[in-house]
């Protein structure tokens, strides 16, 4: 080898020696505080609850009110009760919001859309983690507020899910960071009437709703045609799409200045990186970690194609906002009139229900949900310095409350998933990552909480505070 050749390998290898070799993300940490909450997850009460919301017959938001036994009057007293009932002794707090809606598509006169809360005060009472399922309920006739509609999976099953979770945490002797609602939200068949009105409730000055969740047909893992996957759940989530739709609509909406600083992270690189993909990141690798076996598919859509849920209106204010749903969609038991047709039963019934599915389903939620209010929230002002030409990449973030330290995160552009990691202590309000460039990684910056578990990832776009 030439001199000069020589020279150059040595020089290599000492900068590679120099360069600690990068760290795996860190497994979530093991809570004794999580899992007795995931084992109190119980089939048999989700079971009980389907069967009950779907003896009412129909629950129609247009449907009868005055019942006891009929209609979506009597469904939402009755979720207000049992709410009511494993509140006692805790500090769980019951509520009802409700507003009227106008004549529209699909409001045939002014309609009262009720919203039951049940709401897990935090320490911080401004900062919201939110989770919905939806209790209207709809037949092939989505106008029809008379007929059978016993909605057992679309959707008394993600507003099972949301129930036991409220009285699950609110059992927890460990207060949340941020403030939990529990939302059993109507109107969704009609035009997501009753999440919109939520959306609007609580995204105000001086409040911050951090992630939203919404379970929606999420109680069989088996379609139509004999698939069958018990392990597996969709999780959709894309924080692109609103700024792409209000990019379409060009001068007729003027962007909120939170939709406005998400257009600019996108425009810097950061088109995965918005905090509903950051939600999704979190949520997938709490189930797969907390609940074995748990697979989440995660979708970079908004929805299911041209189709929606609870978390759009939330989605459409730059909110993280993201949606759990089975595996398959088996459309012979979904908005259908229950009846039988060539010997098989159509519509949606509580018998198409798999519990034990949605008891996984429950717990994925509750592991991602809880962990998340139990961190701090995610740091701020978080930029990757790019005011000098270099290939080690120096990060830079203001502190986050609460944090008992900060978590650097990077990935290949192409991976889904956070790949690298490194741990800092709660002073630190720098990183400099030594051999791995800027212009070949996404990175991220997380806040760790005293019981390890971290916020939401913030991602870090390349600013030059030189210009």
């Amino acid at each position: 080898m030439r001199p000069l050749a020589c020279t150059l390998a040595a020089l290599a290898f000492q900068a590679s020696a120099q360069s600690p070799a990068p760290t795996p993300v860190p497994s979530p940490p093991a809570d004794p505080a999580l899992a007795p909450l995931l084992q109190a997850i119980d089939p048999a009460l989700l079971r009980r609850h389907i069967d009950t919301l779907a003896a009412f017959g129909t629950r129609h938001t247009a449907s009868d009110t005055a019942s006891d036994t009929r209609g979506i009057g009597a469904a939402r007293r009755w979720i207000e009760r049992e709410w009511r009932a494993c509140a006692k002794d805790t500090p769980l707090e019951i509520s009802t919001r409700s507003h009227i809606e106008p004549v529209g598509r699909r409001i045939a006169a002014p309609t009262e859309i009720v919203n039951v809360l049940a709401t897990l005060p935090g320490r911080d009472p401004k900062r919201f983690i939110v989770v919905s399922g939806h209790y209207d309920s709809r037949n092939a006739d989505v106008m029809d507020a008379q007929g059978d509609a016993p909605g057992a999976n679309d959707d008394a099953s993600g507003t099972a899910a949301v129930m036991a979770m409220a009285c699950t945490m609110a059992r927890s002797t460990r207060q949340p960071e941020a403030t939990l609602v529990f939302a059993a939200v109507s109107g969704e068949e009609q035009g997501l009437l009753g999440a919109a009105q939520l959306a609007k409730d609580l995204d105000i000055d001086g409040q911050t709703v951090e992630a939203m969740v919404t379970n929606d047909i999420v109680g069989s893992p088996s379609g139509a045609q004999g698939e069958h996957a018990p392990m597996r759940i969709r999780l959709f989530a894309d924080g692109l799409d609103p700024l792409l739709r209000l990019m379409l609509r060009g001068a007729q909406a003027e962007p909120s200045p939170r939709l406005k600083a998400q257009q600019a992270l996108a425009a810097a690189g950061g088109a995965d990186d918005l905090p509903a993909a950051q939600l999704g990141r979190h949520l997938a690798r709490a189930a797969e970690a907390y609940v074995p076996g748990t697979q989440i598919d995660l979708i970079q859509r908004r929805d299911r194609t041209l189709r929606g849920g609870d978390h759009l209106p939330f989605l459409e204010r730059g909110l993280a906002a993201v949606r759990f749903t089975e595996p398959f969609e088996n459309y012979a038991n979904q908005h259908q009139n229950v009846r039988l047709e060539n010997g098989r039963l159509a519509g949606d019934l509580p018998a198409f229900v798999d519990v034990d599915y949605l008891a996984r389903v429950t717990r994925a939620n509750l592991a991602g949900l809880a962990t998340l209010a139990w961190a701090p929230p995610p740091p701020a002002q978080v930029q990757v310095d790019a005011s000098e030409l270099s290939n080690d990449t120096r990060l830079i973030w203001a502190s986050s409350p609460g944090a008992s330290g900060y978590r650097v995160l990077w990935r290949r552009s192409e991976s889904a998933r956070w790949e690298w990691a490194r741990d800092l202590p709660a002073s630190a309000r720098e990183a400099v990552i030594a051999g791995v460039s800027r212009d070949d990684v996404v990175f991220g910056v997380q806040a760790l909480g005293a019981h390890g578990h971290s916020s939401l990832a913030a991602y870090a776009p390349p600013v030059n505070p030189a210009r």
